[in-house]
């Protein structure tokens, strides 16, 4: 399904066919005049969740990390809206939905242009009943079942050859069913095979455990929850 394209002017407002998308939709002030601010949180950067309660969305900023970002925090070198980040990523997350695999679900994004940079957003179906990982870790251990879950969920992007670039703990999300899902595909791409940079995502997302462990006062990691997710992973990829 080819993305629906609307240009206005230095704007590029990119959804699916027959949405009517409009610039306020990206702007958090116009859904606080709404009175449909549902609520924020706060990371590298705000992200704001708005809407109503049966269909609240998530709506995110482009902001660059590392040094970079101090520097220039949200401007990107403009070089075609289908090189954009935004357009990337707005089509992955089609792609992930015709594949059925459990991944957030594009609504809308919006790229500007000034001059030689660009800005972007994006807004997206907030996962239902949806709880960072790393949350729910700082409040109670997760059951072995729970970990395999999660290895088996990984296993299935990779069998897909999907490749998440920032594949970390506060990426993954358990659904109001207790079901993984992965969040946050900036960069993100299908690769043409399998290869070394399944590990390099592993090998990624334990770094992010051990950090989280070493950062809080309490996070229910151990190897043991590993060694876990693992089975799961090698269990899936082998099947």
């Amino acid at each position: 399904m080819q993305p629906q394209i609307t240009q206005l002017k230095n704007r590029w407002l990119i959804s699916s066919p027959q949405l009517d998308v409009t610039p306020s939709w990206f702007d958090a002030v116009y859904w606080q005049e709404q009175g449909k601010i549902l609520g924020q949180s706060h990371g590298r950067n705000v992200t704001w969740f708005v809407g109503d309660e049966q269909a609240p969305m998530v709506l995110r900023h482009y902001y660059r990390g590392g040094l970079i970002g101090k520097l220039i925090n949200d401007a990107y070198l403009f070089s075609g809206l289908k090189s954009s980040r935004a357009y990337k990523e707005f089509t992955l997350l089609h792609q992930l939905e015709q594949l059925n695999l459990p991944a957030c679900r594009a609504i809308a994004a919006q790229v500007v242009r000034n001059g030689l940079v660009y800005r972007a957003d994006l807004l997206m179906k907030m996962v239902d009943g949806g709880r960072d990982l790393v949350a729910i870790l700082t409040e109670a251990p997760l059951p072995c079942e729970q970990w395999q879950a999660i290895g088996e969920t990984i296993a299935l992007f990779h069998q897909h050859k999907v490749y998440h670039a920032d594949l970390n703990a506060h990426n993954i999300l358990l659904d109001g069913n207790d079901k993984p899902c992965l969040i946050d595909f900036d960069r993100g791409e299908i690769k043409a095979t399998a290869g070394q940079w399944c590990q390099d995502n592993l090998d990624r997302l334990l770094r992010s455990f051990n950090k989280e462990k070493n950062k809080l006062d309490r996070f229910n990691f151990t190897s043991q929850n590993w060694d876990s997710l693992m089975r799961g992973y090698n269990r899936e990829i082998i099947n």
